[in-house]
């Protein structure tokens, strides 16, 4: 099985949106706390271009933000 990745921090609400909605879902995933993980935040920058969160990756796609309709297509990829 594919691993699903959320790129997150404490503070941001569309992120606790997003690991509420896998949990629903129950799809594990690896939180990733991205204002406490420099390395990981560049890793996160390097792979979408972007610096905001959540992001999620998902066979190796990477979403930006709750775009609940594009997790749930991946979804289906798992």
């Amino acid at each position: 099985m594919s691993k699903v990745k959320v790129y997150s921090t404490p503070t941001c609400p569309y992120c606790h949106l997003v690991k509420e909605f896998l949990h629903q879902k129950h799809v594990e995933f690896d939180d990733i706390d991205v204002a406490a993980d420099h390395d990981a935040a560049r890793e996160m920058i390097g792979k979408s271009g972007q610096m905001g969160v959540p992001q999620i990756e998902i066979n190796g796609k990477i979403i930006v933000g709750f775009d609940k309709p594009a997790i749930e297509k991946e979804l289906e990829n798992l």
